[in-house]
């Protein structure tokens, strides 16, 4: 079997590309920065190591030699408030596994980096393609793009594939990001939700369809060196959202703008174009948003 590293490997990204990778027949490796507890579907073994230790990642490193690396570790949510620790760990800590492994006796096939969608920033002229001008927004996103430059010093030591994935959502993912806040509040039958930007518009993916396309880039050679938007091509306001989430809970609900959840550098639009990525890998069959959502709502506790 083919070993793997997955950084992140506990997050809600991680625990679904360990399972579809181990599904796949590989031999998954997790990387995780605290020791968790329990186990991982799908990960043979887990590593503890933050991305800030330079020394621990090479040992790690050194441990495992994967064949392929997908790093998917980093502090994603937008409005994080500490500006230091996003530089910290999507900068700087991308760097330090990428010196590791170019460090490495064994050199990895593939690496994959999780960029972010959000480097584009408030671009809004039709879809947009990976040839889109850069102009982050906000810290977050200067600190994928930023991440994505330091990938370059790397580019004649190791086969970087770089993924730039717009919005996705699924079961487990923590109810501070949109769709799994207003699914949280449906689930307990609230009359009341209080939201942010109203007047944006999202390019949602479902997670099972996400890892499959990470699957495939690291698996296809031709991916290598290049970058992608990882997207579902089409986009949803979150008026449609909400009818939606409203037809599938069955009752109605009330929406309020809280002040203290409004962005002030928020993307308004975001709809990525996927042609490079189905160009380099084939097309992965769309799960439709509607079928994401009921999904996440009928979910198990």
């Amino acid at each position: 079997m083919s070993r793997i590293l997955i950084t992140g490997a506990d997050g809600f990204t991680g625990r679904y590309l360990a399972a579809a990778l181990h599904g796949a027949g590989y031999e998954v490796h997790g990387l995780v920065h605290k020791p968790v507890s329990g186990n991982i579907a799908g990960v043979s073994a887990l590593h503890v190591a933050d991305l800030s230790d330079a020394a621990g990642l090479a040992a790690v490193v050194h441990e495992v030699q994967p064949a392929r690396v997908a790093h998917l570790a980093a502090i994603a949510f937008v409005a994080h408030g500490d500006a230091e620790a996003i530089y910290r760990t999507n900068l700087v800590g991308t760097r330090n596994l990428l010196e590791a492994l170019a460090q490495s006796k064994v050199s990895p096939d593939a690496v994959l980096l999780a960029s972010s969608a959000n480097v584009y920033g408030n671009s809004v002229g039709g879809v947009l393609d990976e040839a889109t001008a850069p102009a982050p927004a906000n810290d977050y996103a200067v600190s994928k793009l930023a991440m994505e430059y330091v990938a370059r010093l790397y580019a004649d030591r190791l086969p970087v594939v770089m993924a730039r994935p717009f919005n996705y959502t699924g079961v487990g993912q923590a109810v501070s990001f949109l769709i799994p806040k207003i699914v949280s509040h449906v689930r307990r039958r609230a009359q009341l939700i209080e939201l942010g930007n109203l007047d944006v518009a999202r390019d949602f993916s479902d997670v099972r369809t996400v890892v499959q396309y990470y699957r495939r880039l690291l698996e296809n050679p031709v991916a290598l060196g290049q970058t992608f938007n990882v997207c579902s091509g089409q986009a949803h306001t979150l008026d449609e959202v909400l009818a939606m989430v409203r037809t599938l809970a069955g009752y109605d609900f009330e929406v309020r703008v809280n002040p203290a959840f409004v962005r002030a550098n928020e993307v308004k639009i975001l709809i990525g174009s996927r042609a490079r990525l189905e160009a380099a890998v084939g097309a992965v069959p769309d799960i439709p948003l509607g079928d994401t959502l009921r999904w996440m709502i009928e979910a198990p506790v």
